[in-house]
């Protein structure tokens, strides 16, 4: 359990009673490794992270949890983050849980569902702007009127990246050996900082790591070819919570200086991927998570040197049943 000293302004108004110790667990959960049992790949062992069973419906609600615990400690009044809907959910889980008001800034392209769910968590919700760049840029202004507003950023923070480094701990636990290969979705590179965070604390550097964008929205790619940070143009794959235009410095840091692969699907398969979860396993996930599951469904060639594999099922929240129905009639 955690010792968490929070500063915190209850929503009927309040003051916030200083010094107050509240002893509360993990916000997040620990999610089960499932071993793929059927359509195996013959000599190899494959696992799914199940990260979709997270109460916000994805990885985020770990490195979240960590940064708001750190803001409420440091005395702030509200949670402001910017989003294209998964990071925005586990602020204001988060935000629940802790009794923080919050306030989520979201891009036009943002699904209904997810204004939805924000709003029952009790969350303010603007939307502003075509992309996540905008409506970050939009937060970043709002933040800046009042220095009591702490802002969660969704992906490009220390404290993301070490609370994200909780998944590797409990694969620390749970697989039966070291994997040599964990393959996981990119949008701003949060994930991957913390899994990579993770694997040098327990001593598996030499796992790697299968970074996996969608084609159009490949800023780490790009960046890695670059050797530098490539700024896209726009975001124009269907993963639109793959939608960073420029991926965190970190990220690329961590493809330059440890084994890690920039690797690149095909939105047709990413979706396609989403469809067989569903299907073959019951499990809704988004696009930007089909980019990952999509390379073990295809059997892609990447696979061969490797034995051991892990894929984190991020799950994600844009997505409803109406939508792989859809995408399963396109099929």
């Amino acid at each position: 359990m955690y010792k968490v000293i929070i500063y915190y302004r209850h929503r009927t108004g309040k003051h916030p009673r200083k010094g107050q110790v509240i002893i509360m667990e993990k916000l997040y959960i620990e999610t089960p490794l499932i071993e793929v049992t059927e359509n195996t790949i013959p000599g190899k062992t494959v696992s799914f992270k199940m990260e979709a069973y997270q109460p916000s419906g994805s990885f985020k609600l770990r490195g979240m949890d960590c940064a708001c615990r750190s803001a409420a400690e440091n005395g702030c009044s509200r949670f402001l983050s910017s989003s294209g809907g998964n990071a925005g959910l586990a602020v204001a889980y988060c935000g629940r849980k802790l009794g923080m008001p919050v306030t989520v800034v979201l891009p036009e392209t943002s699904s209904p569902n997810v204004i939805t769910r924000l709003e029952s968590l009790g969350s303010d919700v603007i939307v502003h702007g075509r992309t996540w760049d905008d409506a970050n840029e939009y937060c970043l202004g709002l933040c800046s009127n009042d220095e009591t507003i702490a802002y969660i950023p969704p992906f490009d923070d220390p404290h993301l990246w070490h609370g994200h480094s909780s998944l590797v701990d409990e694969l620390k636990e749970q697989c039966a050996e070291q994997p040599d290969l964990i393959i996981l979705s990119v949008g701003g590179g949060g994930l991957l900082n913390g899994v990579v965070e993770g694997l040098v604390r327990s001593g598996w550097e030499d796992t790697a790591v299968l970074a996996v964008e969608t084609k159009g929205a490949d800023s780490l790619y790009q960046s890695a070819q670059a050797g530098k940070l490539v700024t896209l143009s726009s975001i124009t794959s269907v993963a639109k919570s793959l939608g960073a235009r420029t991926v965190s410095r970190k990220a690329l840091d961590n493809v330059q200086a440890h084994n890690v692969i920039p690797y690149l699907a095909d939105d047709s398969r990413a979706v396609s991927a989403c469809v067989r979860m569903a299907d073959e396993y019951r499990v809704i996930v988004e696009p930007a998570c089909g980019a990952s599951l999509s390379v073990f469904f295809d059997r892609s060639a990447i696979l061969n040197d490797y034995k051991n594999i892990v894929v984190i099922v991020c799950g994600g929240s844009n997505v409803d049943l109406g939508m792989i129905e859809k995408w399963g009639e396109a099929k």
